[in-house]
């Protein structure tokens, strides 16, 4: 059965997103994962993706088909779908997902077979997943930065949560110099 895995970058500070919400000063090197070996094995092993609709609105979403990393089912959590739905092809389908988060997890679950179920943006997402305890596995990759305020991953509302830590990596970008 497909596991759950949720994961977001965040400031030293705890800020997933800078105060207008744009989170791009905490992914300098996105294009460098491109076509990585760590990109590659994420990519072939999801089969389903969930995201909150402030993640969906990010970018163009009919940029999506053929050009996204993951050409699989995605489910947005939202409350208000689009008017006109994105393009779709038969690798990559949008179901907008009104009825909470609950009922995502369940739908992608079920189109994920036995591949995982990656939960792609959404601090709220994230932290719904939490307080109903459907995420199998979180991944919160640690950008050396402050960012002082923004949107927090983990609030004073988070739940109390024991976790395992299956492994740490330290990546350095930073030449000698």
């Amino acid at each position: 059965m497909a596991q759950v895995i949720a994961g977001m970058t965040m400031s030293v500070d705890g800020f997933v997103a800078d105060e207008t919400g744009s989170a791009g000063c905490l992914y300098p090197d996105l294009a460098a994962l491109q076509g990585s070996e760590y990109m590659n094995g994420l990519i072939e092993a999801t089969g389903a993706v969930i995201m909150g609709k402030r993640a969906f609105e990010m970018g163009d979403p009919d940029w999506h088909v053929g050009n996204y990393e993951f050409q699989v089912p995605i489910f947005v959590v939202t409350h208000e779908p689009p008017q006109i739905p994105p393009k779709q092809d038969q690798r990559l389908t949008f179901t907008f997902v009104p009825e909470g988060i609950e009922s995502a997890v369940i739908q992608a679950k079920a189109a994920a077979g036995d591949q995982s179920v990656q939960v792609i943006g959404g601090a709220s997402v994230i932290r719904q997943l939490l307080h109903t305890g459907l995420v199998d596995e979180l991944h919160v990759d640690i950008m050396p930065m402050l960012l002082g305020a923004g949107i927090q991953l983990f609030d004073s509302d988070s739940p109390e949560v024991e976790l395992e830590k299956i492994d740490v990596q330290e990546k350095s970008e930073r030449e000698p110099a």
